[in-house]
């Protein structure tokens, strides 16, 4: 998928979680888009080939249980290839959902909603919480709200 239909598909759902839970919609856009490759690696079973629907590859189970699937560790700050098991969903709507149960409801992202207002902190605080290994994994996500998320519906994303 290309990155401003993604934006595109997924701008509603941001939006309400936004207006919701406070997490920042661009955050939630940039992580689906960081964590599925856009959609173009999206998490499916390693051995039946079912879509998890999971956009933000959460481990554990999910409301549909949970598939396996390969992820990266980073070990000394070396990526090393893992099966882990992923929560599984109905469709990318509970997926995020879940995320923002997740985000709003956890003790330990409580620094970054209180950095809500900027979108950038807040990735950089989920990081410091520990959201993902990647050392690298904020300023991956501020790259792509920067280059592929504008913030008004009506101005057209750069491609």
């Amino acid at each position: 998928m290309r990155p401003q239909e993604f934006v595109r598909m997924l701008r509603p759902y941001a939006k309400m979680v936004h207006e919701v839970f406070g997490i920042p919609w661009k955050a939630i856009i940039a992580q689906a888009a960081l964590e599925t490759e856009w959609l173009r690696k999206p998490l499916a079973d390693l051995y039946t080939g079912r879509n998890s629907f999971n956009l933000f590859n959460i481990k554990g189970e999910g409301p549909v249980g949970s598939i396996k699937a390969y992820d990266f560790e980073y070990v000394k700050g070396r990526p090393i290839r893992a099966i882990h098991e992923f929560r599984a969903y109905n469709n990318y709507e509970e997926s995020i959902e879940d995320y923002a149960q997740l985000i709003s409801e956890s003790k330990r992202y409580k620094q970054a909603l209180e950095a809500a207002y900027d979108p950038e902190e807040f990735v950089r605080r989920i990081q410091q919480a520990g959201y993902a290994e990647d050392p690298r994994y904020a300023e991956k996500l501020i790259q792509i709200m920067r280059k592929y998320i504008a913030d008004d519906e009506d101005e057209e994303e750069i491609d």
